[in-house]
């Protein structure tokens, strides 16, 4: 019974990670309708697993489930991913502002410093996929170093969704990383410098991120 209930829980998490990757990398695109035998037969796997994957996935704002059409890929609404940017501007300056005031150890130099040259090594080969996960990492490795548990929370439950984003955005135009990657080499310098105008330079990276999604 117990290993039973261990292969459970495995293969539920198994489900909502394909799942979700489906959907982060939209091979789900939104708006898209699917049932339950679809995902039955592309995850070779029982009914049970997958329905504990998708009720996860609509409480985390993936999906809808309707009783009449079925499973839904939502989308997400232009004045949410306003909404979502706008906050991160606020806590992640906030970050910065904590890490200037102290400033950086030798081991978050190190690692910071280790992120943006993996970065760098995505960006030439054009890699959207490696290049959005690395460029979050980076965001969350100021969060981390700034040290707010709270905060670190609130930009890791939007990570999904902002990977999604990010995404579908490089896509369009993958050579943009490099401008992503001069803002994270330009804070980073700031930052290590003790430089107060690594704040404004967070402002600017995020905002101007924020436009270059919606257009």
């Amino acid at each position: 019974m117990a290993d039973q209930k261990k292969e459970s829980l495995l293969l539920k998490d198994i489900a909502y990670y394909q799942i979700k990757e489906h959907i982060l990398d939209e091979r789900f695109e939104p708006g898209r309708f699917l049932s339950e035998r679809e995902l039955i037969e592309l995850l070779e796997m029982s009914k049970t697993p997958i329905k504990s994957a998708l009720t996860r996935l609509e409480t985390e704002g993936f999906l809808t489930v309707s009783s009449k059409q079925g499973i839904i890929i939502n989308d997400l609404a232009i004045d949410r991913i306003i909404d979502i940017y706008d906050l991160r501007t606020a806590l992640e300056t906030f970050n910065i502002q904590s890490i200037v005031g102290r400033g950086l150890s030798e081991s978050q130099i190190v690692a910071l410093k280790a992120n943006l040259e993996a970065t760098e090594e995505i960006v030439g080969r054009l890699n959207v996929k490696e290049f959005a996960k690395a460029d979050h990492e980076f965001h969350l490795l100021i969060c981390k170093f700034a040290g707010n548990q709270e905060i670190y929370r609130v930009l890791l439950n939007y990570q999904d969704h902002l990977l999604r984003i990010t995404l579908r955005h490089l896509k369009k135009d993958p050579h943009r990383m490099r401008d992503f990657l001069q803002d994270h080499q330009d804070i980073f310098a700031l930052l290590q410098q003790g430089n107060g105008d690594c704040v404004d330079r967070m402002k600017e990276h995020l905002q101007a991120s924020k436009r270059k999604l919606l257009f």
